[in-house]
This record gives C-alpha cells, sequence and structure tokens, in this order.
C-alpha cells in the first residue's frame, strides 16, 4: 500500500531524518496506519506531498495536494489533519472522523449587576402599562356600574362605594388580596367575574416567565 502523508503535530511527525535513508514518521495517525496494518495484514510506504498542500480545487477543475495525489491514483491512501469538507468528499472517501475541532474565541465574563427592577422584566413595558390601563378602566367601571345601581350595604356599614375604594378593590383582587367593599348587584359581580380570570391568567404568566428569568442564565455577546 502505498501511503500518502503531510505533516502537522501530533499527528504525523518526522521521527528520524538520517542523511540518505527515508525519513522515518511517528504520531498519532501513524498509530492508526501501523494498527491497521497489522490487524488487516498489509505493508505500506509513505512519501510526502509534494506541494506539501493539503487539497483544494483549481481552476481548471482538478486538484492538487494530498488530495490530487488520491485522485490521480499516485497514493492508496493520505495520512494527515484533513478536515472533511462536502467539495472533497466528492472526490475523496473519508473514513469515520476520530478527531472534531473547532475555532473559539475566550471573553471575560461580564460583572453581574443588581437590578432593583428585574422583578419587572418577565413583561415589557408596554405590557406593564396596558395593565395599569386596565386597572384603573375596570376601576371606573365597577364605580359607575354601582353608582348607577346602587348596591344594599347593612346596617351600620361604614364602606361605601366611592371611585377610590373601587380602584383599591380591583387592584386588591389583581394581587389576588381581595377587598372589602360589598359589591352585590348582578352588573358589578359579572364584571368581577370576569377581571378575577383576566388576572388568574396575567398571574400564572409572569409567575412563569419570572421563574424562567431567574433560573436560565442568558448569555449575551459582547462582540457585534
Amino acid at each position: 500500500v502505498r501511503g500518502l502523508i503531510l505533516g502537522e503535530e501530533p499527528f504525523v511527525m518526522v521521527s528520524e531524518n538520517v542523511l540518505g535513508k527515508p525519513k522515518k514518521y511517528q504520531g498519532f495517525s501513524i498509530d492508526v496506519l501501523d494498527a491497521l496494518s497489522n490487524y488487516l495484514g498489509f505493508n505500506y510506504e509513505i512519501y510526502v506531498a509534494p506541494d506539501h498542500k493539503y487539497g483544494s480545487p483549481q481552476e481548471d477543475g482538478t486538484w492538487n495536494g494530498l488530495v490530487g495525489e488520491l485522485v490521480f491514483k499516485r497514493a492508496d491512501i493520505g495520512i494527515s489533519a484533513l478536515t472533511i469538507t462536502p467539495d472533497r468528499e466528492n472526490v475523496v472517501d473519508f473514513t469515520t472522523r476520530y478527531m472534531d475541532y473547532s475555532v473559539g474565541v475566550l471573553l471575560r465574563r461580564a460583572e453581574k449587576t443588581v437590578d432593583m427592577f428585574a422583578c419587572l422584566a418577565p413583561f415589557d413595558l408596554s405590557l406593564w402599562a396596558c395593565i395599569a390601563g386596565t386597572v384603573l378602566l375596570v376601576g371606573l367601571l365597577v364605580y359607575l356600574l354601582n353608582w348607577l345601581n346602587p348596591p344594599r350595604l347593612q346596617m351600620g356599614s361604614m364602606t361605601s362605594t366611592t371611585l377610590y375604594n373601587s380602584m383599591w378593590f380591583v387592584y386588591g383582587s389583581f394581587v389576588q388580596q381581595g377587598g372589602e367593599v360589598p359589591y352585590t348587584t348582578l352588573a358589578t359581580r359579572m364584571m368581577m367575574g370576569a377581571w378575577w380570570l383576566f388576572a388568574l391568567i396575567v398571574i400564572s404568566s409572569y409567575t412563569a416567565n419570572l421563574a424562567a428569568f431567574l433560573t436560565i442564565t442568558r448569555i449575551e455577546s459582547s462582540i457585534q
């Protein structure tokens, strides 16, 4: 078997270079080749790619380097740290890769800052503004419904259906704290029933988003 190599540490390295004698090589890829020759029972001779290149397509459609030697059948196998690419796979066959290599950039970890408004992060500012406006609107509607059809209060009751109490009642029910104003009319109860359902959905969504925001680390690249 005629083997073609291209030196790159630690895969293929010259171990002995004596004048007048063939060079001897060592390295990880050479160890793999020795193990294959012992297992399959073949002998081999190796030589270095003449142009010392891995192989890339030329303008006339031919290949140079290690891949070119294989394409022109001047070598049976090629041994080197050769990257597997789609273009090369179209002209030569690769074994299963035994090493993955990638290039990365190291960055200093950004310092963590304490944000006193982190509890507002699960929702956008526009959504918070809509929720605040909804609280005011529902409070105003509750007040108007009770003003048009006043509820019957118990004898000696000190509560009143003022606009302030209506706003406070709506806000208290939104944060699941209840209220003290007795709204007994049917229209008001239907309004508050819809409001409680809305509050339940919003609070559940906020709780889920807040838990995800506090537990999942968001990696933001400082390189743009």
